[in-house]
């Protein structure tokens, strides 16, 4: 019998179809631009939002999975077979003539800031052209799916800012600045709403840094930017690993990590709240002492429960009590043989605040590592940054003219106008939004770079690339 879900119109191949990777109202559009439209021009922005500066990251993967393929015949009489069911008319002319005089590749040019770049709010990011007078539409057409670059932007800026407050905390407190890209954990994958959503703001997270257990983070910061292994993680017990075992044996569940996975060297993360924390804390410091001593590995413990704040730090007491600790340069403590990971509870007050009470402590930043989950890749959204996609120019015969949006109940949502780029000042850094054609003169060169052509990946950056652009201020 043959899989119903392998025929032409399955569910994958209904979500790959370009076509219908759009809104409903969309398919319409066609029909409502002036007759003599000839060409479009969109543009992305951040309006504002929590951060004054985001990091830009992702497009490369979506223009690699969306528009390096070409539209197919078998596309448009899906297309088409769904929106006239759906209520919307369809343009099969136009979509046709993409096929027939394109190949099918989508003729738009697409310029965007290097992936990796900090921008200050309010300026153009990624521009959408399309010149051709029979798919003009096209520029905004694409919207809906190009807009989605706000996911891994929003997520990219928030760890790129948790950076700088960790980094901040390093350079008061500890020696070592080489253990930044290991500080936050991405412990995100189950709190997201979708495989791909993993993949996206995983891949994300580590433009800053270099520890995920979101697997299918790594394998698309991998396959999409050219890395062999854009991140690491290391052995960790669960909850059903040491409950499994029962209460009474808790202890020996223990024994059994260090005994698996303590070698010199090495790392092991236990939880240790199954029960009750600091009786498993004094376990740790006594029966199990000499143990974690011979492995010649770190042992981190995970306090799963409870106020970041005071938990870390009464769990930081313990283990100094029973293992001791060294005085660094800066005067702060930092512990032997052991370090603290906390996954609970985490976001970025909590990161801030658990780093302020440790630091006003004693205690260097070396003893801690974050596990970041669901306000890692999900307590955002596109409103987090305030993105917006819009039509800036449009070609009414042979000559351009300025579109803007500009509502007297909410001047915020102004947007800009004309066909735009971005400028940048390679002495101060500093970035301009302005309009084409522009004559760039003195310190100032164009920012934005031609990234796909008419079906074309004209720009393939790799992660390392991308990081050290993000963290080039870091010296």
């Amino acid at each position: 019998m043959q899989n119903e879900s392998s025929g032409p119109d399955d569910i994958a191949s209904i979500l790959s179809n370009p076509i219908l990777n759009t809104d409903s109202y969309k398919a319409s559009h066609y029909l409502q631009y002036p007759p003599e439209a000839s060409a479009m021009f969109s543009y992305i922005e951040s309006r504002g939002g929590r951060y004054d500066r985001t990091l830009f990251f992702g497009l490369q993967m979506l223009i690699k999975e969306y528009l390096c393929r070409p539209i197919t015949p078998a596309m448009i009489e899906q297309a088409k077979a769904f929106f006239t069911a759906h209520g919307e008319p369809f343009n099969e002319a136009g979509w046709r003539y993409i096929v027939e005089h394109h190949g099918g590749y989508l003729p738009v040019r697409i310029r965007a800031v290097p992936e990796g770049s900090v921008v200050p709010t309010h300026n153009v990011l990624v521009t959408v052209e399309c010149d051709d007078p029979q798919v003009f539409w096209l520029a905004s057409y694409l919207e809906t799916m190009l807009l989605r670059v706000w996911y891994p932007i929003t997520v990219a800026t928030q760890s790129w800012h948790l950076r700088e407050t960790i980094r901040g905390y390093l350079l008061k407190s500890s020696d070592d600045l080489a253990q930044l890209p290991f500080k936050l954990h991405d412990f995100g994958a189950r709190g997201v709403s979708s495989a791909e959503s993993a993949a996206i703001g995983g891949a994300a997270h580590l433009v800053s840094f270099m520890g995920s257990d979101t697997v299918l983070g790594v394998v698309a910061a991998n396959h999409y930017y050219n890395e062999t292994m854009a991140a690491f993680s290391v052995p960790a017990a669960e909850h059903s690993t040491i409950t499994s075992w029962g209460r009474e044996r808790e202890t020996d569940a223990f024994r059994n990590m260090i005994a698996r996975f303590g070698k010199p060297g090495a790392i092991v993360s236990v939880v240790s709240d199954s029960y009750d924390l600091f009786a498993a804390l004094n376990a740790w410091g006594t029966e199990l002492k000499q143990a974690v001593l011979d492995s010649g590995g770190t042992l981190v413990i995970r306090p799963d429960s409870g106020d970041p704040q005071t938990i870390v730090l009464q769990t930081l007491r313990a283990l100094e009590a029973s293992f001791g600790s060294v005085v660094n340069g800066k005067g702060r403590r930092v512990l032997n043989n052991v370090r603290v990971i906390q996954g609970d509870g985490v976001n970025p007050d909590s990161i801030e605040a658990t780093l302020a009470t440790m630091d006003q402590a004693g205690f260097a930043t070396d003893n801690i590592v974050f596990g970041m989950g669901g306000a890692l890749l999900q307590q955002i959204n596109r409103d987090t940054q305030r993105f917006a996609m819009k039509c800036s120019a449009i070609r009414l015969g042979d000559e351009w003219h300025d579109v803007l949006k500009d509502p007297v109940t909410d001047a915020g949502k102004r947007s800009m106008k004309g066909r735009l780029t971005l400028l940048k000042n390679h002495h101060t850094g500093e970035y301009r939004t302005t309009t084409l054609p522009v004559a760039v003169e003195g310190d100032w060169e164009e920012a934005l770079v031609t990234v796909f052509d008419s079906g074309k990946l004209l720009v393939d950056m790799s992660l390392a690339e991308i990081r050290s652009r993000a963290h080039a201020h870091e010296g």
